[in-house]
C-alpha cells in the first residue's frame, strides 16, 4: 500500500493531535445568549474537541468573523467528545440551548422542532455547496436540518515491519485473516499485540459498526432499531473470538480509541482502524514509523466502511437571531475559511468548493476512494442516540457475556428511548 505526502510539522502539530479536553478558548463573550458590550447581538457556539488545535482554530474564525461583523459577538464552548452529550441535554432541558452546535446526531432536536431548517441559516449559494451524498444523510422526512460539516472514513492501518516479522505478507482482508494476523503477531511474544480493538466509553459504537456492517448487518429496518439481527449478532461473536483466542490487546473494553492509536502508532499495537488524521498522528509522533493503509477487513473481503458525517445545526431560541446565524455559518463555509478547519483538522470536506480545492486531495486518497462503500449511522432515527450510548456503555462487557445476552441489553435500550 503506498504511503501518503506529508504536510508541516507545524501544520500537524497545530491540527492533527486528536485529544479528549474539557473546555476552551477564551472569548471574551458573556455567554448569555443576549446582548454583549461587544456588539448588538451574541452567540453561543457549542462545539467538540477534535484536536489540540481546535480551539486556536475556531478563535481564529471567529475573530475573522467578527471582524467583518463587529454588531455580533460569537462565545465559544469547547467541550470533549466523551462530555458534549451530556452537556446539551443539560442544556436543551434547562432551555439554555446554544445557538450553534456542531454535533454528530440532530434528529432529536429536529423532531422536538427545536431547530431550523438548514436552508434557513445559510444562503442558497451555502446550502447549494454541499455534496449531495451528505445533504441526503442530513435530511429528515425531507427537510435538512444538520449542516454536513467534515466527513471521515475509516481504513485498517497496519505495520508493515511487525507483520512481516509474523510471516503475513499482505494486510488481512476477510475477518478469518485479521483472527489468523492477529494471533500470529500477539503470538511472537515480543509485546506487540495484533489488533487494536476500541470498546471503551469513546467510540465502541464505531468499532462494533464496522463489524456489523462488514458482516452485512445494520442498525436499523426502516424505522425500527435493530440490534438483534443474525448479521449482528454473527458479527459482534466474532469480535469476541479476537478477543478470547488472544489476537488483540488486553481488556478492549477499558480501551478508548484515542490511546489505542497511540499505542499503535508508538509500535506496540500491529493493526487498528484509523481515520485520516491518523496520517498526521503519526508524522507527527513517530515519523520512522513503517506502516501501510488497506480497506477495513469484511465477513467476505468485500468492500465496507463506516462513514461519518458531523453537523453544525441552529436552534430556535430567539428568531432575532436568525440572520446573525446566517451570517455566521456562511462565513464559516466560505471555502477558505472552511479549508482552514477542515484541511488542519485532518477530515474530508463535505463541500463541493472544498473538495476541489482541499490540501488533501493526495493526502487522503486512500479515504477517499473508500466513501463510495461508506455505510452511516442511522442519525435521522430518534432511538440511535440511545442505542449508541447503550453500545458505548455495554458492549465492552462482550468479554465477560455472551454476546446475545449484551445484544439484548442494547436492544432494550433502544426500544426504551
Amino acid at each position: 500500500m503506498r504511503r501518503l505526502v506529508s504536510l508541516t510539522a507545524a501544520t500537524m502539530a497545530a491540527g492533527l493531535a486528536l485529544t479528549a479536553c474539557g473546555f476552551g478558548g477564551d472569548d471574551g463573550g458573556s455567554g448569555d445568549g443576549g446582548s454583549d458590550g461587544g456588539g448588538s447581538t451574541s452567540l453561543d457556539l457549542l462545539v467538540p474537541q477534535y484536536s489540540d488545535g481546535t480551539t486556536a482554530l475556531w478563535d481564529e474564525i471567529i475573530a475573522s468573523f467578527e471582524e467583518a461583523n463587529p454588531d455580533i459577538t460569537v462565545n465559544l464552548e469547547v467541550q470533549s467528545w466523551d462530555n458534549i452529550n451530556d452537556v446539551i441535554r443539560t442544556k436543551v432541558q434547562a432551555g439554555e440551548a446554544p445557538d450553534i452546535l456542531n454535533i454528530d446526531a440532530f434528529s432529536g432536536f429536529a423532531k422536538d422542532d427545536l431547530l431550523y431548517p438548514a436552508d434557513e441559516v445559510v444562503s442558497e449559494d451555502t446550502f447549494g455547496d454541499f455534496q449531495e451524498s451528505f445533504v441526503d444523510n442530513a435530511s429528515l422526512d425531507g427537510t435538512v436540518y444538520g449542516l454536513p460539516m467534515i466527513a471521515s472514513a475509516r481504513a485498517l492501518f497496519y505495520n508493515e515491519d511487525v507483520l512481516a516479522q509474523a510471516g503475513i505478507t499482505e494486510p488481512p482482508a476477510t475477518w478469518e485473516d485479521l483472527l489468523a494476523a492477529g494471533s500470529a503477531i500477539s503470538a511472537l511474544g515480543t509485546g506487540v499485540y495484533g489488533y487494536g480493538m476500541p470498546l471503551g466509553s469513546e467510540e465502541a459504537q464505531a468499532e462494533t459498526s464496522i463489524w456489523t456492517f462488514g458482516g452485512g448487518g445494520s442498525w436499523t429496518d426502516g424505522d425500527a432499531i435493530t440490534v438483534e439481527t443474525p448479521e449482528n449478532l454473527a458479527a459482534v461473536e466474532f469480535m469476541k473470538r479476537m478477543i478470547d483466542e488472544g489476537a488483540t490487546q488486553p481488556d478492549p473494553g477499558a480501551t478508548d480509541r484515542t490511546p489505542m492509536l497511540d499505542v499503535f502508532i508508538q509500535g506496540s499495537i500491529a493493526m487498528a482502524v484509523g481515520l485520516p488524521p491518523t496520517i498526521g498522528q503519526i508524522e507527527e509522533r513517530n515519523p520512522a514509523l513503517n506502516y501501510g493503509i488497506a480497506p477495513v477487513p469484511t465477513q467476505d473481503g468485500s468492500p465496507v466502511t463506516l462513514g461519518v458525517a458531523d453537523h453544525l445545526m441552529a436552534f430556535r431560541n430567539d428568531d432575532d437571531k436568525q440572520d446573525a446565524i446566517r451570517a455566521f455559518l456562511d462565513h464559516f463555509f466560505s471555502t477558505e475559511v472552511y479549508l482552514s478547519f477542515v484541511d488542519t483538522e485532518g477530515f474530508l470536506p463535505t463541500t463541493k468548493s472544498g473538495a476541489e480545492g482541499t490540501a488533501n486531495a493526495e493526502r487522503f486518497a486512500d479515504f477517499l476512494a473508500l466513501l463510495p462503500d461508506a455505510q452511516f449511522y442511522p442519525s435521522t432515527n430518534e432511538a440511535w442516540a440511545a442505542t449508541q450510548g447503550a453500545l458505548q456503555n455495554l458492549l465492552g462487557q462482550i468479554q465477560t457475556q455472551d454476546a446475545v445476552s449484551v445484544l439484548q441489553q442494547i436492544q432494550a435500550s433502544a426500544d426504551n428511548a
